[in-house]
């Protein structure tokens, strides 16, 4: 027979003291995230919430399917061609220089400077977007900026002898591939990292060229990593505001300032709702966007673990 635990009647189990202290040690760890889950439901479950219910609700709030049917009309279909189009652009363009970059700085060493210096400021500009962002681009090639004028006084080349480029979307592109490469660099250097320096050798020691290794080896394990982080460069674009919002004064071209206008806009009144199923459209890209980032994080996470 087994030995009781406890030698005193109704004094608590060692089994016991020991699941109370384990316990309390779970309900601790889940007091730490409690600040996180606070924000997640203010800041995404309710509006998105918000933006679900608005968007199938009319202006005196009974249910209604307008405001969906309503995303075919010609000028909100263009301006999410249009959205997709500069999401793609700064992501193709963004991933490529940014891998580019990513290698340079592999390369470089794990430990040395100038993998430290690339890493910390590509975590500053990654950031650097907004007014900010687009101040300073004013200030540097705008009609005033000090690169234009010196290119138009000391060289006589007017940037802007072909339009008024930089506040429409190629402006947009170049302002937005900004931001891109430097978030490109963070999310791509872990891939780069998990290639082990053993394949490469092995492929030489088998009479592989470079070409080979970077062909049949290299490539096949960075493509999901690549793919992946490029999904995500396009999310980031889609739904960037801010920084349109602030160079683009006249019209809407992308979904985020028709958003921005069909809220504010004192000519065409109660399109609040027709905001929100914009942004609803917005969401359900994005998540297509991300679940397919997340298929592809997993077999990258296959391969190189």
């Amino acid at each position: 027979m087994t030995a009781p635990t406890t030698g005193t009647l109704g004094a608590p189990t060692t089994t016991a003291v020991r699941g109370g202290r384990r316990h309390r040690s779970r309900l601790r760890d889940l007091l730490g995230v409690v600040p996180f889950f606070v924000y997640v439901v203010i800041f995404l479950f309710v509006p998105t919430i918000v933006v679900v219910v608005g968007a199938f609700a009319g202006d005196d709030g009974r249910p209604t399917l307008d405001n969906i049917s309503a995303l075919a009309d010609d000028y909100i279909v263009e301006a999410f061609v249009r959205s997709i189009t500069l999401s793609a652009a700064t992501a193709v363009l963004g991933a490529v220089l940014g891998a580019v970059i990513a290698y340079a700085v592999v390369t470089a060493g794990p430990d040395s400077l100038v993998r430290r210096l690339v890493t910390s400021a590509c975590g500053v500009l990654a950031q650097f977007g907004g007014v900010t962002l687009a101040f300073a681009f004013i200030a540097t090639i705008g009609f005033s900026g000090f690169v234009t004028v010196f290119l138009k006084d000391s060289l006589g080349i007017d940037i802007f002898s072909g339009g008024v480029w930089l506040f429409e979307l190629p402006g947009l592109v170049l302002v937005y591939t900004y931001f891109q490469v430097p978030l490109m660099v963070i999310v791509f250097l872990p891939a780069l990292d998990g290639i082990r320096p053993q394949w490469r050798e092995a492929t030489e020691s088998l009479g592989g060229s470079t070409w080979y290794y970077w062909r049949r080896v290299a490539a096949p394990l960075l493509a999901p990593a690549f793919l992946g982080s490029t999904l995500l460069l396009f999310a980031n674009a889609f739904s960037a505001y801010a920084t349109a919002a602030a160079l683009v004064s006249q019209g809407a071209p992308i979904v985020p300032l028709q958003i921005r206008s069909a809220l504010t806009s004192e000519v065409l009144l109660g399109r609040e709702n027709l905001g929100k199923a914009m942004a609803l459209g917005m969401v359900l890209v994005v998540a297509l966007v991300m679940w397919l980032y997340g298929l592809l994080q997993r077999r990258t996470a296959r391969w190189l673990d």
